[in-house]
């Protein structure tokens, strides 16, 4: 019996979807990393019980430090999205955490500096609070080695190939590094939005983007791009094929960023035929109906879209794109610039 609901909210649903897909679904999967990240501070003594945690989110985070606070009797303050909606803004107020949105703005590029800016002030007048530094802190790894191992139980020794959002780099990143403890050729593919700067998709726009949460504006320091084989850029009009799909055809009720990694797990079933395909599922569809799947009737069926394949960034293109990483460096936009915050590496 748990004790607490994070105990429930970090194990997912291992879903095997056919002989060689299996779904990890969350309902908030970031639960994991918040969760472990807090103890492992709280056990250090870097923070201590009726302190202040502080970090900027889109929505997923948000939830799962809010909950981590609430189980460790600690306050939390969130600086918030525009994409963060008035479901999970009253979830967070009831749970205790202050929320802080930012004003409306017509660019998440310009939404993610402004949030992480707004952090640095709050630091700046309360010294004292904790930054928790979702983008930029490899404590947030340390939560998925358990989700690791449950892999190993349930999947044995197939040759993995792990798909999912890269987001800061903790959940695949960590899985990935975890499972090639017991087997160094795990191949592990990136899902990437356009307009993102992780891994150089910076230059191609897409007006629809509300799957932000995979991607980045700002470099994040706790991607490690050397830890990626492949990367695919999926755009809004593929994420939500792929959605669709995923629900009418497994009744997996997910969000865009679990759309996008199914539609790329279909392809990598197809060039890699000896590996059993993994995917991840980080959120429920709830906040994504109005946005995105009440356009289900418009979604091209998935049978229908492959990527490009390219052999550089400067060649990708909507609404799909598809490219050998090879466990490179991170191009210079993404490398992170050291900030003096105390960056705590936990490897």
């Amino acid at each position: 019996m748990d004790d607490h609901i994070t105990d429930a909210l970090s194990r997912p649903a291992v879903l095997r979807l056919d002989e060689r897909t299996t779904c990890l679904r969350f309902e908030t999967m970031k639960v994991a990393s918040a969760l472990t990240a807090v103890r492992h501070l709280l056990d250090r003594g870097a923070i201590a019980r009726g302190d202040t945690l502080v970090d900027s989110s889109s929505g997923i985070y948000a939830h799962a430090l809010a909950l981590a606070c609430h189980r460790y009797g600690l306050k939390c303050h969130i600086v918030a999205s525009t994409t963060v909606d008035a479901t999970l803004r009253v979830q967070l107020e009831v749970l205790g955490a202050t929320v802080e949105p930012m004003p409306a703005t017509p660019s998440l590029k310009l939404d993610q500096n402004r949030r992480v800016a707004r952090v640095r002030e709050i630091l700046r007048d309360n010294p004292r609070h904790h930054w928790m530094r979702q983008y930029h802190d490899e404590v947030h790894y340390l939560g998925y080695r358990p989700i690791a191992d449950l892999v190993r139980r349930e999947l044995g020794a197939s040759p993995l190939a792990l798909v999912g959002g890269v987001g800061t780099g903790a959940s695949t990143g960590a899985l990935a590094r975890y499972l090639r403890e017991t087997d160094p050729d795990t191949e592990l593919i990136g899902v990437q939005p356009f307009d993102s700067i992780t891994f150089g998709s910076e230059h191609v726009r897409d007006p629809d983007i509300i799957i932000a949460g995979i991607g980045s504006s700002i470099p994040f320091a706790n991607v490690d791009h050397t830890l990626y084989d492949t990367l695919h850029w999926v755009g809004f009009d593929a994420a939500l094929a792929g959605s669709v799909a995923l629900l009418r055809d497994h009744a997996v009720f997910a969000g865009l960023s679990a759309g996008a990694a199914y539609l790329t797990a279909r392809w990598e079933q197809r060039v890699q035929p000896d590996r059993h395909v993994l995917f991840l599922a980080p959120d429920t569809g709830h906040r994504y109906v109005e946005a995105a799947y009440s356009r289900h009737r418009q979604a091209t069926p998935v049978d229908e879209l492959r990527p490009h394949q390219i052999d550089g960034t400067d060649d990708m293109s909507l609404p799909w794109s598809r490219m050998r990483w090879n466990r490179a460096p991170a191009p210079p936009a993404a490398v992170d610039v050291p900030d003096g915050a105390g960056r705590l590496v936990t490897r």
